[in-house]
Order: structure tokens, then C-alpha cells, then sequence
């Protein structure tokens, strides 16, 4: 099992920035990526950004040039720092972890608002 506590969500002005922080814990030597996806009410959850235990990442096109996804291996974290926050990046915003066994791991969301 792994456990993921997610910290860093807020309230920002359109145009701020915010970096949020995933700290995994439990059996982490299973987990081949990890991302963070974000979802508003009534819409489905998207992926936001990943990034494997290689070091490759992804992001969707909304972010590109504006977020980067990094890790800290030694400390079982992955962070997303947001630049040029846009009122449309308002969501939950939830930790991801895919174990090896393909087994989906989420932490409990962070609220970011991003006021106009």
C-alpha cells in the first residue's frame, strides 16, 4: 500500500504562482510514476501532469509552459509548481501514484482557486 498527503493548495490572484507537494509513504519502491490530476464538480478528473521514475514527464496542453512537475526521489515527493495560474486552473487538485501492479493510489485533493 501507498499513502500520499498532499500540501501547498490556496487561494491566488490570476497571474500567481503556488507549488503543491506530495509526499508518498508505505511501499513506494512499487510506484513507476507519479502526477497530479485535477478535477471541478461535475466534470471528470484530468490528468494535469506525470512524471515516471525515470525522470520522463507529461503534461496536458492547458498547462504546458506553465507548470513543471519534479520529484525528490530521496524523499518519496513530487511537487507541481504553477505559474501564470489562470482563474480555469480552479479544481481539486489530487496526488497520484501508479504502483507496479497498476494499482491507482490518491491522495484526499487540495483546493486551488485562482480569483480574476
Amino acid at each position: 500500500q501507498v499513502q500520499l498527503v498532499e500540501s501547498g493548495g490556496g487561494l491566488v490572484q490570476a497571474g500567481g504562482s503556488l507549488r503543491l507537494s506530495c509526499a508518498a509513504s508505505g511501499s513506494t519502491f512499487s510506484i513507476i510514476s507519479m502526477g497530479w490530476y485535477r478535477q471541478d464538480p461535475g466534470q471528470q478528473r484530468e490528468l494535469v501532469a506525470s512524471i515516471t521514475s525515470g525522470g520522463g514527464t507529461n503534461y496536458a496542453d492547458s498547462v504546458k509552459g506553465r507548470f513543471t512537475i519534479f520529484r525528490d526521489n530521496a524523499k518519496n515527493t513530487v511537487h507541481l509548481q504553477m505559474n501564470s495560474l489562470k482563474p480555469e486552473d480552479t479544481a481539486v487538485y489530487y496526488c497520484h501514484a501508479l504502483g507496479r501492479t497498476y494499482m491507482n493510489y490518491w491522495g484526499q485533493g487540495t483546493q486551488v482557486t485562482v480569483s480574476s
